[in-house]
């Protein structure tokens, strides 16, 4: 199971990688295998200012529906269009093209406090 060092993690599965001071986020290759085949994503909170924690949309595959979490605060600055016609694409690429949504963050020093990789690797061996 691919966990990128480079990354950061939450215990809800979300990944995050910091690029200019913007937050993508993502669902880890764990998730996605615990998932199944996706077939639908929805994320309609483009645009909107939203705290950590708070559900930013919802991924559904064969077995399950899941909402999926704020790493951090701030506005969703981007979602991920792809994701609309292939919602696939994040069971066969979970940390580059299945990125799910850009956040503007409101407090980057919220990304200090999520996961590292050897972190977020004991979570989800234990």
């Amino acid at each position: 199971m691919e966990i990128p060092l480079e990354l950061k993690y939450t215990k809800d599965h979300e990944w995050v990688r910091v690029d200019n001071g913007v937050a993508v986020v993502g669902i880890t290759e764990f998730a996605q295998g615990e998932l199944g085949d996706i077939v639908f994503i929805e994320i309609e909170t483009g645009g909107e200012t939203l705290e950590k924690d708070e559900v930013f949309g919802t991924i559904e595959a064969v077995k399950t529906v899941s909402d999926m979490f704020m790493p951090v605060s701030g506005e969703i600055a981007e979602v991920n269009s792809k994701l609309e016609d292939t919602p696939d694409i994040v069971n066969k690429d979970p940390y580059g093209e299945g990125w799910m949504i850009k956040i503007n963050m409101s407090d980057p020093g919220q990304v200090d406090a999520l996961l590292t990789a050897d972190q977020y690797r004991e979570l989800v061996e234990s």
